[in-house]
């Protein structure tokens, strides 16, 4: 029976990687997109050279009515549900709207508990499932002038962490990934400068590659990690240990 994996964030650089690692993992995939509707379909298009177990769909999970949409396009079990994507902001916390609050708290926390628990019960039917969350290393650390982005990603962190030890009897694993500084588009605002300072702060001496996240989704969906639940594994070149 094929094995399905939910990607949100698909159509970006990290979610992509992904979608291409999960495929030759041998999953059939949901991709999920909001906007960029010409690079997921450039994505699927590619993935189905490998499998045609492969679904798009499109979804604002930074509302209410968004996700409602969304879960109903959901017609396969999710047999992984791989929660990637977000927005970044770079802004003094008294700059912030109390609109963009709203918005990012659901996209990053109310749509990823509300997708999580759309999915679960199939999961719990079956007694096997996998759950991994791309957060943040400011989910861990906490950055300046990045307030609001590292409060929600803080609260995925433990959001995996709990729900890892409420569902591990049911045989679900839930793990998430930090990571560091990746070359997506999220650094596209950054001078060639200041990927070059980045670059020296970090112990391995170089900025992260997409396919280096994909891996790490890899190895936690898979039997190798088969005694790992609730854990955040940071993917950073030792930036911030």
């Amino acid at each position: 029976m094929e094995k399905y994996a939910l990607i949100t964030g698909a159509s970006g650089g990290i979610g992509s990687a992904i979608a291409e690692k999960m495929v030759k993992e041998g999953y059939g995939v949901i991709l999920h997109y909001y906007q960029n509707e010409a690079a997921v379909n450039k994505l699927a298009s590619y993935l189905r050279s490998y499998t045609d177990n492969i679904m798009v769909v499109q979804g604002d999970l930074s509302s209410k009515e968004g996700v409602d949409h969304f879960l109903s396009t959901l017609v396969v079990p999710v047999d992984l549900l791989i929660y990637n994507g977000g927005q970044s902001l770079s802004a003094l916390m008294m700059d912030v709207t109390d609109e963009r609050i709203e918005e990012m708290v659901y996209l990053s926390v109310t749509a990823l508990y509300r997708i999580a628990k759309f999915v679960l019960p199939k999961m719990i039917q079956k007694r096997t499932g996998n759950i991994i969350v791309i957060s943040s290393i400011w989910g861990l650390e906490g950055a300046s002038y990045e307030v609001l982005y590292s409060t929600v990603k803080g609260a995925q962190n433990t959001f995996v962490k709990a729900l890892a030890k409420e569902v591990a009897l049911s045989k679900i694993r839930v793990n998430g990934i930090a990571p560091g500084a990746i070359l997506t588009n999220m650094l596209s605002d950054y001078t060639q400068e200041d990927l070059e300072m980045m670059e020296q702060e970090i112990p391995m001496g170089r900025i992260g590659k997409p396919s280096e996240i994909a891996d790490a989704v890899a190895y936690l969906a898979s039997d190798q990690s088969s005694y790992i639940t609730g854990q955040i594994l940071s993917v950073d070149g030792g930036w911030h240990t």
